[in-house]
Formats: C-alpha cells, structure tokens, sequence
C-alpha cells in the first residue's frame, strides 16, 4: 500500500501527539487506537504512526453519534463500529496474558453445552484475538474469518446449525480447513457503554442446536464474562 502523500493541504496528515490533542485523550490512547485499528494510520520510514485529519475528525463525529459506518455485504459491521474499535483499543484487552476467571468461563461453556470448543474473542479492525480458548489451538485469526462478526452485530445469540451449509460461512477457512467448524453458537460481550467487544462463544464440529436451557446457560456465562471485562476498562 503506498504512503499517502504528506502535502495535502486538504486532509494534512497529523502525529499521535496531535491527533490525541484534538480527540481530548492520552497519547498513550491514541497510540492503541492507532495500533489497533480505530484509528487508520500508517508508519513512516521512521517507524512513527501518522494518520490523516478525516480520520480523527470520523471519529470525533463517531463519539458524538454524529455517524455510523454502514456495514458491507456479507461483512457485518455494527452501527458504532469506529467508536467500538477505540472502546477494545482503550481496554488494553487484545495481547492481554490470559487470565483464570476467563479460562473457567469457557470450560463451563463446553460443559454446559457439551461442546469441544470454546472462546472468549475480542475484535479489532484486522483481528479476532481470543482471551481465553478451549479446544482450539490458534490464539487468533483474521477478522474476516470471524463467526463472531455477525453476533456482534445484534442482540440475541447467533446459532449456526451448519456452517457447511450456511452461504455466510460454508467457504470459511475455519469451516473448510482442519479445525472443521459445523456448529457455532455466540453471545455479544457488551462493555460498559454498551459496544460489544466481542463474544463468548462454543463450536462443534458436528452439526446440531442447542436447547433452551444451554442458550440460556451460555448467556449467564457470557453475563459473567462481560461483567470481568468491564472491571478492567
């Protein structure tokens, strides 16, 4: 991707110091907004970030509830999405070392849904970065291969019956590759002003559905879940 050219008297490009001064923030905030996505920006040859006006004005207007980022075909992106992205860069949460109380959280959620899987996720703009994980090996993967992207994006939990035969999800490398995603069932953690961070969620790698009582137990989980979460931003 080449470097946005820095004469543009129209759109002038801005340092993380600068840009912290208008947003009314740390500098070492701004530094994770840039880090983590919310803000876009790049690195000079110097490896220092620069980003450009519009985009600290974006979300300037973002906090005000002045816009909000339409989401694309079938890439889901919730309503306060730039706002969102800031809310997960300033809890400090993606790289985090992983933490019992996490770790407990998703073993009761295959014990209560007699799944193999489970993760506590956490999405940035490019990331699905897992908090905590049962049964799977990967500590995070693309943000576009990310179930979780669609349960974020509403209230209730998301249950994908099977993934092989979802038009959403059946050419995902997490359906299609070794870890042989079929069942999928995630429940939004919401901070406490209210952006979902990420999910709780259980996998299978059979097809199936789960109860009344396993929904509801899975959400008491994710309930607890989001109450940690928010003790720590």
């Amino acid at each position: 991707m080449p470097t946005p050219r820095i004469d543009d008297s129209d759109d002038p490009v801005l340092t993380t110091a600068a840009a912290a001064r208008l947003l009314g923030v740390a500098v070492s905030t701004t530094q994770l907004w840039l880090e983590s996505g919310a803000l876009p920006s790049w690195k000079t040859p110097g490896g220092h970030r620069r980003v450009r006006l519009s985009a600290v004005t974006r979300l300037l207007a973002d906090k005000a509830g002045q816009a909000a980022p339409q989401a694309g075909p079938g890439d889901p992106v919730p309503p306060d999405e730039t706002v969102r992205l800031a809310a997960v860069a300033a809890s400090g949460l993606v790289g985090s070392a992983p933490e019992p109380v996490f770790d407990r959280l998703t073993w009761l959620a295959t014990q209560v849904t007699d799944c193999p899987m489970a993760l506590i996720t956490v999405l940035t703009s490019r990331r699905q970065w897992f908090k905590s994980r049962i049964g799977v090996d990967l500590a995070e993967t693309p943000r576009d291969w990310a179930f979780c992207s669609h349960a974020i994006v509403q209230e209730e939990p998301l249950m994908v019956e099977d993934a092989s035969r979802d038009a959403r999800f059946a050419a995902n490398p997490l359906v299609t590759g070794p870890l042989h995603v079929r069942f999928y069932a995630g429940v939004p953690l919401v901070d406490a002003g209210g952006h979902a961070l990420g999910t709780l969620c259980v996998l299978d790698r059979e097809p199936r559905r789960l109860r009344a009582r396993e929904i509801k137990a899975l959400q008491e989980l994710a309930a607890i879940a989001a109450e940690e979460l928010r003790r720590r931003t």
